[in-house]
């Protein structure tokens, strides 16, 4: 059976339901829990969208996007320790590339399993977005479980 999951988290209600069974599943298994999220980089250009910041307004959007990054993975594990789990893990990745994120987190912490969300994005904004799931599900040489 598995003895290291790791959950994908992004704050979302969906995510929430990838935890919970994150959480049901490393209790059902003996395993350790490692969750992760990814905080995305604020980049200091002015080409990257309408509203120009400078660098010191742009450090300090970053720090609280790391911090509330924190706070997201830092609530996962207590809520897993609090359910049992024998071991939980909070790891916040600092990346623009979601899913090469989660990929690589769960192969740098041996990971048996990857839980995470489908957020089900369809159409024209799957296509300019990519779908982060569909990466995951590609790329990973571990077995994904992907909650609707």
């Amino acid at each position: 059976m598995f003895k290291r999951v790791l959950v994908a988290t992004d704050g979302s209600e969906l995510s929430g339901r990838a935890v919970t069974a994150a959480i049901d599943l490393a209790l059902l298994a003996g395993a350790e829990l490692v969750s992760v999220t990814v905080a995305h980089l604020h980049v200091y250009s002015a080409f990257e969208g309408a509203m120009v910041l400078n660098q010191m307004e742009t450090e300090h959007a970053q720090e609280q996007t790391n911090i509330a990054a924190q706070r997201l993975v830092d609530s996962v594990t207590s809520i897993a320790t609090a359910k049992g789990v024998r071991r939980a893990q909070a790891i916040v990745m600092k990346s623009n590339q979601v899913g090469e994120s989660i990929v690589a987190t769960a192969k740098n912490e041996q990971c048996d399993v990857i839980v995470m969300a489908s957020h089900g994005r369809r159409g024209f904004a799957r296509l300019l977005m990519g779908s982060e799931t569909l990466h995951v599900l590609t790329h990973s040489h571990i077995p994904v479980l992907v909650l609707r």
